[in-house]
C-alpha cells in the first residue's frame, strides 16, 4: 500500500519521547481507532488474502489498531500502541528487484484450479502484520524477532517496510523476497524518511552476525547475497538499498521527491536542497535514510510533513501560476489516504499513560491529528463508531469532508484548514498535560478514558465549526453563482 513513514529517536525528539509515524494511503479506505481487549483477539488467525493460518500465543495484550471497516478484504489494522507502550506500523510497501525476487519468491495464493486440485494459502503481508505480532511483544526489539520468525515461516506475498517503538528505541525492519528480512535499531538522534521504497542505506553486517546492539537479520542473509550474486558495491561499502531495492525512473516521480522534501524540511541548513548546487534533488538517488535535524522534532513537525503538497517549491499542485513542473510529483499528504498516526512513547509520563497515540483520517493536507491515551478500555464512539455511510457523527467522514471541500477551494480555505488543525493540537496537547498529572498525582487509569471522551467531544466541536465555515465558502464559490442578486 503506498505510504509515507517517519521515525524519530528520542534525543531527535523535543521531549525525550520516541515516534514512528505513516500515513496509510489505500483506496479511500473507511477507517476506525479501537481498542482490542484479550478476549476478542484471536488465538486462530486466517488471512482472507492469502488464506494463510496462524496459531497464536494464549496471552496477548491490550491494544489499538485502525482496522478497516469493511471487512471483506480483511482486517488491515494499519498500527496501534499496546499495554505494554510498544507501537507498531504496519506497513510501508517498499520496492526491491528483479535479482532479490528471483532468489526467494514472494508465497502467494495458489488456487485450486480443478475440484481435485489442493488449494495452496499464501503467505502473510500487511493486511496480518499487527494482529500477528503488537499483542505479543513488550519491547521493540521483541517486535522485530517476532515478525522475522512468523516471515520465515510462512514467508510474505509483498515487500513491507515496518516499524515498532518502546520509550527508549525505534526499529525498522524491511522484508528481503519472500522470506529473508533485515532490520536496524534507528539512531537515538536521528530521524528516518521512508517514501514507498526500500529505505536502509547503511548497514553493519558484524553487528548483525555478532552483538547484535543494532543490527539484525536473516541468519543467512550473507550466504543467500553472495550464492545470487547481489552485491553491487564497488567500494566496499555494504548499502542494502542497492542491494535489495529499487533504481527505477517512476522512483523518480513517486519516491524521492518525498524523502526531499522531508529531508528539506529537517536539515535546511546542514544541507543544501535547492539551487545549482543542492546535494540532493528530488530526483536524487542517494538522499539518506536518516538525518540529524537541524533542531529537534514535536508531533506537528511530523505531521506537517506528512502533510505536504510541496508548499514552498514549484512543485505545489496549487500554485495558481504554472511553474511548467507544478503537479509534477506524488504529493505526502495525497487524497487516498485513509488514516494517519503517530505512535508516541513517552518515558517520563505514568507508566498507565505513556503512549499516546495521535490520529488523523482523511488527506492530511485538510485534516486535524487528534491525541488520545492508547491503555485504555475502549476508545470514543467518535473515534471507533464509523459507518460505511458518510456522516458527521465521526471523526473519519468528517475528516474526509472537509477534504473535499476545501481541495478546490484551497487559496480561500487554507487559513480555515491551518486554525483548525491549531486549535486541535493545542487543545489536545492542554488535555494531555492536564491528565497527564492528574494520573500521576493519584494513579486512577480511569482518567485515561475520560480524558480520551473529553479529547474527542473537543474535536468533534472544532471539526464541526471548521466544517461549516469550509462549506459556506465552498458553497459561495459555486461554478453557477452570479452577481446580479435575485431577490
Amino acid at each position: 500500500m503506498p505510504c509515507t513513514t517517519v521515525l524519530v529517536g528520542r534525543k531527535a525528539s523535543h521531549d525525550g519521547s520516541t515516534m514512528i509515524a505513516r500515513t496509510d494511503d489505500g483506496s479511500f479506505n473507511v477507517k476506525k481507532l479501537i481498542v482490542v481487549e484479550p478476549k476478542d483477539q484471536p488465538r486462530k488467525y486466517k488471512s482472507t488474502i492469502s488464506h494463510a493460518e496462524v496459531e497464536l500465543p494464549d496471552n496477548p495484550l491490550r491494544y489499538t489498531a485502525s482496522p478497516n471497516v469493511d471487512l471483506k478484504d480483511g482486517l488491515w489494522a494499519a498500527t496501534g500502541i499496546n499495554a505494554a507502550n510498544v507501537g507498531m506500523t504496519a506497513t510501508e510497501t517498499i520496492t526491491s528487484n528483479s535479482r532479490v525476487m528471483a532468489a526467494d519468491p514472494m508465497v502467494r495464493l495458489q488456487k485450486a484450479k480443478a475440484r481435485r486440485d489442493r488449494e495452496v494459502s499464501g503467505g502473510i503481508g500487511e493486511e496480518d502484520f499487527l494482529v500477528l505480532v503488537l499483542p505479543y511483544i513488550r519491547t521493540a526489539r521483541e517486535g522485530v524477532l517476532r515478525l522475522a520468525s512468523l516471515l520465515e515461516q510462512y514467508g510474505t506475498y509483498e515487500s513491507n517496510g515496518i516499524a515498532f517503538n518502546d520509550e527508549n528505541e525505534v526499529w525498522w525492519m524491511e522484508t528481503i523476497g519472500g522470506h529473508h528480512w533485515i532490520a536496524c535499531r534507528v539512531p537515538e538522534d536521528q530521524v528516518v524518511i521512508n517514501p514507498n521504497q526500500f529505505g536502509m542505506d547503511a548497514f553493519d553486517l558484524e553487528d548483525a552476525f555478532g552483538s547484535q546492539e543494532a543490527h539484525l537479520c536473516s541468519a543467512d542473509l550473507r550466504e543467500f547475497i553472495a550464492e545470487n550474486g547481489l552485491d553491487l558495491k564497488m567500494d566496499g561499502a555494504f548499502n542494502p538499498r542497492d542491494i535489495f531495492g529499487s533504481r527505477r525512473d517512476m522512483d523518480h516521480i513517486y519516491n524521492t521527491p518525498r524523502a526531499w522534501f522531508m529531508g528539506r524540511y529537517l536539515t535546511p541548513y546542514s544541507h543544501r536542497w535547492d539551487g545549482g548546487n543542492a546535494e540532493f534533488t528530488p530526483e536524487s538517488d542517494n538522499i539518506p535514510w536518516s538525518l540529524k535535524p537541524d533542531r529537534k522534532v514535536a508531533a506537528e513537525d511530523v505531521k506537517y510533513m506528512l502533510s505536504s503538497h510541496y508548499q514552498g517549491t514549484p512543485y505545489d499542485p496549487y500554485l495558481s501560476r504554472d511553474t511548467g513542473v507544478r503537479g509534477q510529483y506524488r504529493p505526502i499528504g495525497i487524497n487516498r489516504t485513509g488514516v494517519t498516526s503517530i505512535c508516541q512513547i513517552r518515558p517520563y509520563a505514568p507508566e498507565c499513560a505513556k503512549g499516546v497515540e495521535w490520529i488523523c483520517f482523511g488527506s492530511t493536507t485538510f485534516s486535524a491529528m487528534l491525541p488520545v491515551y492508547a491503555n485504555v478500555p475502549k476508545m470514543p464512539d467518535y473515534l471507533s463508531k464509523v459507518t460505511l455511510d458518510a456522516s458527521t457523527e465521526n471523526f473519519y467522514w468528517s475528516s474526509r469532508m472537509i477534504g473535499a471541500l476545501a481541495d478546490p477551494h484551497f487559496h480561500a480555505t487554507v487559513q480555515q484548514v491551518e486554525r483548525y488543525e491549531n486549535a486541535v493540537f493545542t487543545e489536545g496537547r492542554k488535555l494531555i498535560r492536564e491528565y497527564d498529572a492528574k494520573i500521576a498525582e493519584t494513579g486512577d487509569l480511569r482518567l485515561a478514558e475520560e480524558t480520551d471522551r473529553r479529547l474527542a467531544d473537543m474535536a468533534k466541536a472544532e471539526t464541526t465549526a471548521a466544517l461549516n465555515k469550509i462549506l459556506q465558502t465552498a458553497s459561495e464559490r459555486m461554478r453557477n453563482r452570479y452577481s446580479l442578486a435575485d431577490l
